[in-house]
């Protein structure tokens, strides 16, 4: 017996349908979404995020590793500490994936020390200031 919809009688749905789909797909969005809605969803996530969705499927990595929309916005903001390199990289035709990947390691801020080498005072920085001015 074939279950339908009560919402809307001209769309009858069978559950059979429902479950074959998602056997199919299993849950998998990117296959059952349109592809701007997937790619509107992949570009929420920040750089690290959008690399290890790449390798989740097949067709996520196909999904993320072809479209340039979605790394262009991270190139574009690795860019503000290497220019020069990320312009010559476009001139050279790789695409915004590749060129993140060439240039991410440079615009990566090492991690500050927590502790202070030599606290200073009210007094010590006023020396130092002073200092600086009469120079």
């Amino acid at each position: 017996m074939k279950k339908t919809s009560k919402r809307n009688n001209n769309l009858a749905v069978s559950s059979i349908d429902l479950n074959s789909i998602k056997n199919e797909s299993q849950n998998n969005f990117v296959e059952l979404l349109p592809l701007e809605v997937t790619l509107k969803t992949f570009s929420q996530l920040d750089v690290r995020s959008l690399c290890r969705a790449s390798v989740t499927c097949r067709s996520w990595n196909h999904a993320i590793r072809n479209n340039d929309s979605l790394w262009r916005p991270h190139c574009l903001t690795v860019r503000a500490v290497c220019q020069r390199q990320i312009d010559d990289d476009v001139e050279s035709g790789y695409s915004w994936r590749v060129i993140l990947l060439r240039n991410y390691q440079k615009s990566k801020v090492k991690i500050l020390p927590e502790k202070i080498i030599h606290p200073m005072d009210a007094d010590a920085w006023g020396e130092i200031l002073e200092a600086e001015l009469e120079r």
